[in-house]
């Protein structure tokens, strides 16, 4: 009994809530940390393949000799279709899928995204294999526009060479689907989705065609990016692309056969994220975590590979970098046993990881090392949030003329409390807990409201037209700072109390942990640094109002810009001065352009995160801070 009264009596006191804004600086701290420790070795460990039936480099590959003068004849083929129109580009490739022996198609595909077009024509065959029973099938692909826009002259006659190398085989117990999208990322997408439609109409939401030739499930893609023009070159090194869209990832096993096969049977190296030069140095793991927490962070499709993630189909795409002595022969034999080797699955890649981040191509970080990172920012939230909570309820005690504590008062043993009026200090024994009723209505349809109003700028921002999408960025950055100021003027001058105002930040802060937290666990990346980025709002309080205007208005405008550095829109605008891409940092057309093709044309639901999540959050913050200079709140609405 006793240590329950001393328990409920610690409830009490003024010092626990103190507590809630440290315990998150901490776990923001710790939360950074733990991730800048990931890359020690104690932390992170060597990449191994779980799937002993795959059994990668264990086979003699046999192509080259004769396949080269074919490669090289279908290189000069595909240069001489790049003067082609389109229409005869794709009949140029299809027929040549028929010389081999492949059944083939065709599939035309539209997007609108901000009132353009893109569209172009999927060219495909069907190689079946000869001990295939139509139920599982791999696919070569080879883009004709690479990511970065070049031909992929090389690339694409690899491919060719490669499906008629394997339609001599007699191994194949998966059908292989040799395919050539028009470019790197729409064309798969469109090919994917229709591919795993049950739908035989030749349209859809997004116009994209059916496949009038299917196979069975997909187990594995492998994509071949290599830009080289019909007079050769030499590579050095294989970058290996795996992020897919929305920071879904391949499992680790295929990633891993890949580089086992390139670099222990045919001796070429393996990078990640175009870094060519990895000295497995702490700052070069890091690097490349922090690459891959970026990419993973945008969403965004890397290579032809990406969207066959969202529909559990392991892909990588293999790009050639540098300068070195590797020809197209020993991309070929990588190929060629990296087929091989998923050819051997008894079933679908599952034993590996499926959530991971790579230090380099030989080192990895599993989801049980990073994941307290990002559940630990989150989670700061969460602890702001009660700690907003508990404080709403209480309620200062009534005015009243004390006296001081007398010594004998003080040696009754008795609990006592300080009350302060009018000068003197006295000591009276602590009555029952002072629990004020809260009013959750009014903050409750306050967070609704700033969710809802974030799929203003959601819809705006992905169907207006380019030309629109900077205006209406502007627009948005305008409402950041007009809207939590009118509102706080408004509701304050009716009654608002400050009581009011905490309910409304915990809400908002405790909806802000628990979707991070989830996020967490499906794009670690995202939620990472989101909720960085946004730490600051667990700092945020009502400010007494200063007594002169003077003073008011300038401290509050510089509060509110001060605050205003982390709002969705500056940290878009940052941004795009950082990737600029030669179009000048004023321009913010083309990143607009390039989210909007991403929520559209990919189903990226990054713009969701931050403008129906991260915008809403930071409105109320806005909010919250402005409502104490906009006007004093009564000297009972709440504890001081």
């Amino acid at each position: 009994m006793a240590l329950s009264t001393r328990l409920l009596t610690l409830r009490k006191s003024p010092v626990l809530l103190k507590l809630p804004p440290y315990l998150s600086l901490l776990c923001i701290l710790v939360g950074v940390v733990w991730l800048l420790l990931l890359p020690l070795n104690d932390y992170s460990r060597q990449t191994y393949v779980s799937e002993n039936a795959i059994l990668p480099g264990q086979v003699h590959t046999y192509f080259g000799g004769s396949e080269h003068n074919i490669f090289r004849a279908y290189r000069q083929e595909a240069y001489r279709l790049s003067f082609e129109s389109d229409q005869d580009r794709d009949a140029g490739l299809e027929k040549v899928l028929k010389k081999i022996g492949l059944k083939t198609a065709q599939q035309p595909y539209r997007y609108s995204v901000a009132g353009e077009d893109i569209q172009g024509t999927n060219v495909y065959g069907l190689l079946q294999g000869p001990r295939a029973d139509a139920t599982e099938a791999m696919v070569l692909m080879a883009a004709w526009k690479n990511f970065e826009g070049e031909t992929n002259w090389s690339g694409v006659a690899l491919a060719l060479t490669l499906a008629r190398y394997f339609k001599r085989w007699s191994i194949w117990s998966k059908d292989i689907l040799v395919l050539f999208p028009a470019e790197s990322i729409y064309g798969s997408e469109a090919w994917v989705s229709a591919y795993h439609s049950v739908s035989t109409e030749a349209t859809s939401l997004r116009n994209v065609s059916a496949l009038p030739i299917k196979a069975g499930a997909l187990q594995g893609a492998v994509a071949l990016d290599y830009p080289v023009g019909p007079w050769g070159h030499r590579f050095d090194k294989i970058d290996i692309q795996y992020d897919g869209i929305n920071g879904a990832l391949p499992n680790l096993d295929l990633l891993n056969t890949a580089v086992s096969v390139a670099s222990g049977q045919m001796h070429i190296g393996c990078t990640l994220h175009g870094m060519a030069k990895h000295s497995d140095s702490y700052r070069d793991r890091l690097e490349t975590l922090g690459k891959g927490l970026a990419t993973q962070a945008a969403g965004h499709a890397t290579g032809p590979h990406s969207p066959f993630m969202p529909y559990h189909v392991d892909a990588i795409t293999l790009k050639t970098v540098g300068d070195g002595w590797h020809d197209e022969m020993s991309l070929g034999r990588t190929a060629e046993s990296l087929f091989r080797s998923i050819n051997n699955l008894l079933e679908h890649l599952h034993q590996s990881f499926f959530f991971y981040i790579l230090l380099n191509a030989n080192r990895f970080v599993s989801i049980g090392n990073y994941l307290p990172a990002a559940m630990l920012i989150a989670g700061s939230f969460t602890i702001t949030a009660l700690g907003l909570w508990v404080e709403s309820g209480r309620v200062p005690p009534p005015k009243k003329d004390v006296k001081p504590a007398s010594t004998d008062e003080k040696k009754k043993g008795v609990d006592m409390e300080i009350v302060r009026e009018g000068g003197d200090v006295a000591l009276v024994p602590v009555t029952e807990e002072r629990v004020a009723e809260r009013e959750v209505s009014l903050p409750a349809l306050l967070v609704l409201g700033a969710h809802l109003a974030g799929f203003v700028p959601l819809y705006l921002l992905n169907t207006l037209a380019k030309e629109y999408l900077p205006i209406a960025l502007h627009a948005t950055t305008v409402l950041s700072l007009i809207l939590p100021y009118g509102a706080a003027k408004l509701l304050v001058q009716r009654g608002l109390t400050k009581q009011q105002v905490q309910i409304t930040q915990s809400f908002s802060l405790l909806l802000l942990g628990a979707t991070l937290s989830t996020l967490a666990t499906l794009n670690f990346s995202l939620a990472f640094v989101v909720g960085l980025i946004s730490a600051g709002l667990c700092f945020v309080r009502t400010r007494p109002r200063p007594a002169q205007p003077m003073a008011n208005i300038a401290v509050g405008t510089l509060t509110a810009l001060a605050h205003s550095v982390t709002s969705p829109p500056v940290v878009i605008y940052v941004l795009n001065w950082y990737l600029a891409k030669g179009k000048g940092w004023y321009d913010v057309s083309w990143l607009l352009y390039e989210m909007a093709q991403g929520w559209v044309a990919q189903d990226v639901y990054t713009s969701f995160v931050i403008w129906a999540i991260w915008w809403p959050a930071w409105v109320v913050s806005e909010f919250v801070l402005l409502s104490g200079f906009v006007r004093s709140f009564p000297a009972d609405s709440v504890t001081e």
